[in-house]
């Protein structure tokens, strides 16, 4: 028997699948409208000073804060806070809070966590500052240690940020569609931990800056079919809509969206707000 080797080898016969470049990806995902969506991520933001019941104002995107005023009036709520750094959200939940409020603010980086630390210390008077907390915890494993605690829970989970991706080349040149999958699986562990940090009654707000809706509708999908009957998306007139002279959201299938080649220029921003039904331990 001849040992010769073939010129097709099984090595030679082995075709790898083609990764999709950044621009490739995005307009699959958006056909027709990327190109659009593309021009307004690279053009300049317009921050807006956001100054209520603040003793400074703050520059944050305007979509920023209709992200943050969907999750309702936080009044005398116990309020958690997973992903808090920078601080804007934080900023804005604490606008509306009442004589009997608390937020704590989670932040598990420690240089994030300084940088928020400083944020709440420049912009908060004195009595609202005393009763925003500051924790560095893993946002993933939160619901092993408080379970149906929280009245309200913001989750701002990290994701790709395409906004600011786009503008940093050596990032871009790095871009896989791998890292929006893995930040996905993350942005889904914390958002369980979230459901089960939240009290029965409560709500919970997940919010991205990613257009992938594998980060954004597909985790709310995911935590609903492995937590079914714990939770319920809540819909309009439930939902407490847009804020008030601030970018109208598209809908999505379990939440909105503010894209900035429609807002002008505000966003990405993607949030869904969701009711708990039950304590955790009966879902």
């Amino acid at each position: 028997m001849s040992c010769q080797v073939s010129p097709f080898s099984l090595e030679s016969r082995v075709v790898k699948k083609r990764k999709p470049g950044f621009d490739e990806f995005y307009s699959s995902l958006f056909p027709g409208r990327w190109p659009a969506l593309r021009e307004a991520l690279t053009a300049d933001g317009s921050p807006s000073p956001f100054a209520e019941a603040l003793s400074k104002p703050y520059f944050l995107d305007a979509a920023s804060v209709s992200a943050a005023r969907a999750l309702g009036p936080t009044g005398d709520s116990l309020v958690l806070d997973l992903c808090a750094a920078p601080g804007g959200k934080t900023l804005v939940l604490a606008s509306s809070l009442g004589p009997g409020g608390r937020i704590v603010a989670n932040e598990r980086s420690g240089e994030r966590r300084r940088r928020l630390r400083a944020v709440l210390d420049e912009h908060l008077p004195p009595p609202l500052r005393e009763r925003v907390c500051v924790t560095g915890h893993d946002a993933a494993r939160w619901g092993l240690h408080e379970q149906d605690r929280y009245d309200l829970v913001l989750l701002d989970a990290p994701c790709s940020s395409e906004r600011h991706l786009i503008r940093d080349p050596v990032r871009l040149a790095a871009w896989s569609p791998a890292r929006s999958r893995n930040l996905a699986l993350r942005a889904y562990a914390m958002l369980l931990a979230a459901l089960q940090a939240v009290k029965p009654g409560g709500r919970v707000l997940y919010s991205t800056c990613a257009l992938a809706p594998g980060e954004n509708d597909e985790v709310v999908r995911r935590a609903l079919a492995r937590r079914p009957g714990l939770v319920r998306v809540l819909r309009e007139p439930e939902h407490p809509g847009p804020a008030p002279g601030g970018p109208v959201p598209e809908a999505t299938e379990y939440g909105h969206a503010i894209w900035p080649d429609t807002a002008g220029g505000a966003g990405p921003i993607y949030y869904a707000l969701l009711e708990k039904i039950r304590p955790s331990g009966l879902a």
